[in-house]
């Protein structure tokens, strides 16, 4: 698995003490793709900064298109209203690209009233520790990542937001819906609710999930894997009809069979050489040990050879049907006529 950031790790963990004992402080970089957690994180802040209805005095919002550092000063200048403290918060703009010195040397002397939160959402966050704007970061604020969560750790706040909905999931079923839907926080607070809605029972079950959940590409390509396991050809090219019936593009799907071949195969060596699924999430960057078990638990049904051939017959498509043009649909079709055949040889 791909090391973690410490130093990102522990102004996350900061973060959420600054936020609990009401400390919070000058000056935020928020980025990452957890964006439910970072939009979680920031509603807290202007909840402690602003509360009580005075946001349209003491909230101050400035986008990265509209950003100049003489605005920016201005905002700064504004001082609170029935209140402590303002909060300004800064959407996708890049700091280390526009006037950085000038940037720094505002961000250097922030009044003690001001809070100010840069937010990375549609642009991607790239630090140059040679800068002074780097250098005033570090001394007087905080970047932090808002990372996809552990497998535990979603395990648990999906209980938690079923049993909001007054609905309970066992952990294998909340295993299960991460495996299907993905382990974006933003993805699945729209299937639990859709879930929660659906289901007749108090207990969330498997069914409930597959009933109304939206499941991610690689999930669905998984499916289809595991039909072709159980000699199930015609379960298999129903995935495939479905599939290619949603408009899924053919280059898309081949890309995300031949992922799963090459971790199909990577796991049928894994048991050739006795090592375990965790070996599997290492080798993957796997954050959950569900995807690498059943991966395991599928390899088991095929031969070595048969996973060598597979992985070679993707390649081949994959090649086809970037240098000649061919019908992708058709190129899908016959490759899952051949995977089919003697899945065991």
């Amino acid at each position: 698995m791909p090391p973690k950031s410490k130093a990102d790790n522990a102004s996350y963990q900061k973060l959420k003490k600054d936020i609990s004992q009401n400390t919070i402080g000058p000056l935020y970089l928020f980025h990452g793709e957890e964006t439910y957690l970072r939009d979680y994180y920031l509603g807290q802040m202007k909840a402690r900064l602003i509360g009580g209805g005075m946001e349209q005095f003491n909230l101050h919002t400035l986008s990265g298109k509209d950003f100049d550092v003489k605005t920016l000063a201005q905002m700064i200048d504004c001082l609170p209203m029935m209140s402590e403290r303002t909060m300004i918060v800064v959407s996708d703009y890049d700091i280390y690209k526009g006037d950085r010195d000038a940037l720094a040397a505002i961000l250097d002397d922030l009044p003690e009233y001001v809070c100010l939160v840069f937010v990375y959402d549609l642009i991607a966050y790239k630090a140059d520790a040679r800068t002074k704007l780097a250098a005033v970061f570090k001394a007087k604020g905080s970047v932090v990542a808002f990372h996809r969560q552990e497998q535990g750790d979603l395990v648990d706040w999906i209980a938690r937001r079923f049993r909001a909905l007054d609905r309970d999931i066992g952990t294998e079923d909340a295993k299960y819906l991460i495996f299907l839907c993905g382990d974006l926080m933003t993805t699945l607070i729209s299937e639990i609710g859709k879930i929660g809605a659906y289901a007749q029972h108090h207990r969330v079950t498997r069914a409930d999930i597959d009933a109304v959940a939206t499941p991610q590409l690689d999930a669905v390509v998984f499916q289809m894997t595991d039909a072709i396991a159980a000699g199930n050809f015609d379960k298999a090219a129903a995935v495939l009809g479905e599939l290619l019936h949603m408009q899924q593009h053919p280059i898309m799907l081949l890309a995300a069979l031949g992922r799963q071949m090459r971790q199909l195969y990577s796991a049928r060596l894994a048991i050739q050489q006795g090592k375990s699924a965790s070996y599997l999430m290492q080798l993957w960057g796997m954050r959950s040990s569900y995807p690498a078990e059943k991966l395991m638990q599928a390899a088991r049904r095929f031969s070595l050879e048969w996973c060598r051939r597979a992985v070679i017959k993707c390649g081949q498509a994959d090649l086809t049907m970037k240098s000649t043009g061919s019908d992708g649909e058709d190129l899908l079709i016959a490759l899952l006529m051949e995977l089919a055949v003697k899945k065991g040889a």
